[in-house]
């Protein structure tokens, strides 16, 4: 028998309460959905990767979103692709002589970078509108959706743009400005999908400091930065050159007639590859300076909080990919090298992206304690009670 001093919920706060809880629960599709699109477009960033590195971005010289899906099966319709890629100028400077099952292999990694962003496409957009049908998604969370999927079309065609400039007369390679501008823009796509998802993560948790809150915006900002110069060093193959560390085949700086080797001065930004890869340099000293202050601070002024882990995390990673880019560029560039440092970027950057949006805080509701709340996904675990 109840004792005579409990008090039954008012009816208005048990209807608000359990339409809080279908709401958690509801969110819970969305972000699982948010994060496997993050988990595709690293997956495509990979893929790009080796694509890239195994020189088979030119090999398929035609841009067919809807026919492409289908690679070549007859030997004849092999033969005539075939005949397609020996009239670029990749062909004709780089591989001629290439046979057809070397072709085969080049092919395949273009296909299937290509492939994967149209699984992308479908696993975007199909989920989407599910979701919107079923009343999952609010006006704030459709707005930044739906840029994010202008954004993938744009990036569809910015991709295509790169190839035609490594199909122009003289081009080996893509153009290391629309290489770097792909990559970039792959890396804001998937900022975007984490920084919605951890935006989902229900519970209450205070804002951190206003100093921690800015360098942890900091922080996923100088990433991409950072990222878009790695896109100008790979395009420019930037990291085959002054393969020594910590200095630049015996200068710590090089001189400025080597930096502005070229003219006008602007373009040694890009085509010059002593600046590229000693911007590449000062940027990583620079993010890893941020994250170790960034972690300090934290630690000091928060110890035992969700966000001193949080940064304490962000910082090691930092660090480890910094060493990684060093092993990767005195090694001169090995496959599994280069890979590993462009895949561990995208992790960096996710990880300061979901700091950055904790960081920010999460307002009380009536569901922040209760059974239904949402359990937190990877880095998003670091939360702990506190902010």
């Amino acid at each position: 028998m109840p004792s005579s001093d409990t008090v039954p919920p008012a009816p208005g706060r048990s209807k608000n309460l359990v339409r809080s809880k279908n709401l958690v629960r509801a969110k819970n599709p969305v972000r699982v959905w948010l994060y496997t699109l993050a988990v595709l477009v690293v997956a495509m960033v990979a893929v790009g990767g080796a694509t890239r590195l195994t020189g088979s971005g030119l090999s398929i010289t035609e841009w067919r979103p809807v026919t492409g899906v289908v690679p070549p099966v007859s030997e004849q319709a092999w033969t005539a692709e075939f005949d397609k890629y020996k009239g670029t100028p990749q062909y004709r400077i780089l591989n001629q002589g290439m046979g057809l099952s070397d072709f085969k292999v080049i092919y395949a990694w273009e296909w299937g970078h290509r492939l994967l962003g149209r699984i992308l496409g479908l696993v975007f957009f199909v989920p989407l509108l599910v979701f919107w049908l079923r009343g999952l998604v609010d006006r704030r969370l459709g707005y930044g959706l739906l840029g994010l999927g202008a954004l993938g079309g744009l990036q569809g065609a910015i991709g295509w743009i790169m190839v035609a400039s490594g199909l122009q007369p003289g081009m080996t390679a893509v153009a290391p400005l629309k290489l770097a501008l792909h990559l970039t823009t792959a890396s804001l796509i998937l900022a975007g999908l984490v920084w919605l998802a951890a935006g989902l993560r229900t519970g209450a948790s205070e804002p951190a400091p206003r100093r921690l809150r800015i360098t942890a915006g900091l922080l996923p900002i100088l990433v991409l930065v950072q990222i878009g110069l790695g896109g100008l060093v790979a395009g420019s193959k930037a990291g085959l050159v002054h393969n020594t560390w910590p200095d630049m085949d015996g200068a710590l700086v090089p001189k400025a007639s080597d930096l502005f080797a070229v003219s006008p001065w602007i373009e040694n930004f890009v085509d010059n590859v002593t600046l590229v890869q000693f911007n590449h340099r000062l940027v990583a000293y620079l993010l890893v300076a941020l994250a170790l202050v960034h972690a300090i601070d934290a630690r000091r002024r928060l110890p035992a909080s969700g966000t001193a882990r949080r940064a304490t995390g962000i910082a090691g990673m930092a660090v480890a990919q910094m060493a990684l880019g060093i092993v990767t560029l005195l090694l001169a560039v090995p496959l599994w090298a280069g890979l590993a440092h462009q895949v561990f970027a995208m992790a960096v950057l996710m990880m300061a992206t979901v700091h950055a949006r904790l960081s920010r805080g999460a307002p009380r509701s009536t569901v922040a304690t209760s059974a239904a709340a949402t359990a937190a996904f990877g880095f998003e675990g670091m939360q702990g009670r506190s902010a």
